[in-house]
């Protein structure tokens, strides 16, 4: 008798993940302009990305981006320019991951920029700023009390629908585990990036950022950091900023423009003079740095010119990291302002974990410089004043976790900024309107 034996073999299939499960962070919407926007997303692990879109109301005419494959040298990010966008349209876009779309309970939409030049008035613009975000990670953080929390406030900004947001510094906060080593650079950012209160708010409103000393490296950071470079290069990777190093010295400064704003985002890092250094003369920004500045205000016809910085430059008390411990350089700043007879200058800037409006007005014949501090988005907040502050504007102080909300609306020729300083429930703490008309010299 013969037994024949039947082998039956089983194979096991793994399922594909899903698309949703491959997205480590983002879609991020990064820059704007009447004819490009970019596009910022950061997969779990190598894959094929790209991103199709549609004007508003009209899904049927749908447009697709190229396709890019994330690799793990880059922290399997994806920046990719949708390119058939028209002047002063709204867009619905999907995020693909190989070849699978991306499914999203928030909305996903980006805006070109409007063409209103020799046509009408500038269009009213809002924006939202905001400094020192920090997202806990306990096996990395220092013992004792979290020092964030408050995430809700990313929901209060979205909520808000603010046209773009730009981020004044410390972005994310490099621990002593990260700022050794480009491992740990791409670590932490792409922590902070991935933080669940902050996706839909990257999803929809378009993004651009500077940097301070906790998103380039240790605490108080200067130009002799030896990975500055690795920091300039994972601050491109995650961002999505129109330009960097347009002086060609090296680092991340920037300009922008939004209707008939202009924007100047300055790097007060990479050129740094220690703190502790008084052997040379001393720098934050660098004179190339600010020669730079001078020329493009000098040619720029925007009736607010706001100045990005990590740092403050007009508060009085010579503290911590402001500009004033940099004396020096900031009397040539301002002067080369003030001698070119620059107008609209209004200077945004973050770090003290405090949030403060700065007047400067040398003599009447000269109008007044404002300085914007905001901050702290979720770091630890600062409710010590700054009593030695003489420009400091006593009841614009706060010291709980904020952000702020500006708006620019009126004809051309009679522009108003409205800020309004919010909490971390989006609800108004003060308000203050500043007439480009009273950023002018007298004639």
């Amino acid at each position: 008798m013969r037994f024949i034996l039947f082998l039956t073999v089983f194979f096991v299939f793994s399922p594909a993940p899903l698309a949703q499960d491959l997205l480590q962070s983002g879609p991020m919407v990064g820059y704007s302009t009447m004819r490009e926007v970019m596009l910022w997303a950061q997969t779990t692990e190598e894959a094929e990305v790209h991103f199709e879109y549609y004007e508003q109301g009209n899904p049927k005419v749908r447009f697709k981006t190229e396709q890019v494959e994330t690799q793990k040298s880059t922290a399997y990010v994806a920046q990719i320019i949708a390119d058939q966008v028209l002047p002063g349209n709204t867009y619905t876009y999907e995020l693909y991951i190989n070849n699978k779309r991306v499914k999203r309970d928030y909305p996903m939409t980006f805006q070109s920029q409007e063409l209103w030049q020799w046509r009408t008035d500038p269009p009213e613009v809002n924006f939202a700023i905001g400094s020192c975000n920090y997202v806990n990670e306990a096996r990395f953080d220092r013992p004792g009390k979290p020092y964030g929390s408050e995430y809700e406030i990313f929901t209060a900004i979205h909520e808000q629908k603010p046209d773009f947001m730009i981020w004044l510094g410390d972005n994310t906060y490099l621990r002593e585990a990260d700022w050794n080593s480009r491992t740990g650079f791409l670590h932490r950012y792409t922590h902070t990036r991935s933080l669940a209160e902050m996706q839909p708010l990257l999803a929809s409103t378009h993004h651009y950022a500077t940097w301070d000393d906790h998103d380039f490296g240790p605490n108080n950071s200067d130009g002799s950091y030896s990975l500055k470079e690795t920091a300039t290069e994972v601050f491109k990777l995650f961002w999505a900023n129109p330009n960097y190093d347009v002086t060609g010295e090296g680092g991340i400064t920037g300009t922008f423009q939004w209707a008939d704003l202009e924007f100047f985002l300055l790097d007060n890092r990479y050129h740094r003079t220690s703190n502790r250094n008084y052997t040379e003369d001393r720098q934050m920004l660098g004179k190339e740095q600010i020669d730079w500045l001078i020329n493009a205000l000098a040619s720029s016809r925007a009736p607010f010119k706001f100045i990005v910085i990590g740092g403050q430059v007009l508060s009085t008390e010579a503290w911590f990291e402001n500009h004033a411990t940099f004396a020096d350089e900031r009397h040539y700043l301002i002067k080369k302002i003030r001698d070119a007879r620059i107008e609209g200058v209004v200077f945004l800037d973050g770090d003290r974990h405090h949030t403060i409006l700065s007047k400067q007005q040398e003599n009447q014949s000269v109008y007044p410089l404002y300085d914007l501090t905001c901050s702290s988005l979720t770091a630890g907040a600062n409710n010590s004043k700054e009593v030695l502050n003489t420009n400091g504007i006593e009841e614009t102080f706060v010291g709980q976790h904020n952000f702020g909300l500006l708006n620019v609306s009126g004809p051309r020729t009679d522009r108003v900024l409205t800020i309004t300083i919010r909490d971390k429930d989006g609800q108004p703490l003060w308000t203050r309107e500043i007439k480009a008309q009273d950023l002018k010299y007298k004639r």
